[in-house]
């Protein structure tokens, strides 16, 4: 019993006044197999069978002391080591910040994911596609044969006689209905950039940004063409927006159709800004051509769709009041600051 007292007191002792590396070698001393406490555990053969059972009850004590001992003291260590990292680490949060200089999104960034956000919430996916393209998707599928007088309405950046840069992103519309004509319906958008040979003006450059629609399946219908543009436009512009058709011509399309929107300045009275017309002229569209659809391997008499195509410079000039295009490609810090969010 005197043994069991003076152990106790000795290891109590000794772990009050450790630190975390003696702390560990008390516990070895101690409670290890080899240790004082268990060595205790060698007198048991001199004790009768009555006195076995109390002696080992009190073994059993004075391990779980020192073990608790232990355990409070490491904790206490631990406690203490991250109270003097966080005194070490504080910080005076009534300091000044420093006024850290922050980049913004380009207008057309902005536009861009602003429309997919629009199509991605009515189901519709984002494909795309390669910027250096085949004649044969950006021409031929899109019902615009060799030879086809509606080729001259776009001046080409050929790199050899049989590929291009993209000049639409119509090209894109024809892969996604090549790859999925067995897994009807479609529903996509296409952004990406074009290019064309055209002399920079304020309204016009040779490098621009397109974002097409392509929807395709059973019974889908000008009406359909129509609420979709209108969703978009007052997602857009306002919620107050109306559009109208005019009929037109594209290959890809027929029906086919230009599309204006109410003047978001003056909302249909008139104004500088849509010369005094209340319209503004915002994208093309139309019904898929059955051509366009057979090629693709669809049966154009049980399935139909509509397409469309935005300029992303258009709106983003028409949302952000930017009278220039070539401001959105000079990089002026100035310009580009007015985008900060």
């Amino acid at each position: 019993m005197l043994d069991l007292e003076n152990i106790k007191n000795e290891a109590l002792n000794a772990i009050k006044n450790a630190d975390s590396k003696l702390l560990e070698e008390l516990r070895i001393e101690y409670l290890s197999k080899k240790g004082k406490v268990q060595s205790l555990m060698a007198q048991m053969k001199d004790l009768s069978s009555e006195e076995k059972p109390k002696f080992g009850q009190l073994v059993n004590d004075l391990k779980s002391a020192i073990s608790d001992a232990i355990d409070k003291k490491k904790q206490e260590l631990e406690s203490a080591q991250l109270n003097l990292k966080l005194e070490s680490e504080k910080i005076d949060i009534t300091l000044d910040s420093y006024n850290l200089k922050h980049g913004s999104m380009h207008p057309l960034t902005l536009v861009q994911k602003e429309l997919e956000d629009i199509f991605i919430g009515m189901g519709y996916n984002v494909a795309e596609g390669p910027e250096l393209e085949s004649d044969l998707y950006n021409f031929t599928k899109a019902n615009t044969p060799e030879g086809h007088p509606a080729r001259d309405m776009q001046d080409t950046f050929y790199v050899d006689p049989t590929h291009l840069l993209r000049s639409q992103t119509t090209a894109i519309q024809m892969r996604v209905l090549e790859n999925e004509a067995n897994n009807l319906p479609i529903k996509v958008i296409c952004p990406g950039k074009v290019y064309r040979r055209d002399d920079d003006d304020a309204t016009h450059s040779h490098q621009f940004m397109q974002c097409e629609g392509l929807v395709i399946g059973e019974n889908i219908t000008v009406a359909d063409l129509k609420g979709t543009l209108e969703l978009m436009i007052r997602e857009l512009f306002s919620q107050n927006a109306s559009i109208r058709f005019r009929p037109s011509y594209f290959p890809f399309t027929e029906p086919s159709f230009e599309v204006d929107m109410t003047c978001h300045i003056c909302h249909g009275k008139g104004c500088s800004t849509c010369k005094g017309t209340g319209w503004i002229e915002i994208l093309g569209s139309g019904m898929v051509h059955p051509n366009v659809l057979e090629m693709a391997g669809i049966d154009s008499k049980k399935y139909t769709g509509f397409a469309f195509g935005a300029g992303i410079e258009r709106i983003a000039m028409l949302k952000y009041g930017i009278s220039d295009i070539r401001d959105l490609y000079t990089n002026d810090i100035r310009f580009l600051d007015g985008f900060k969010r």
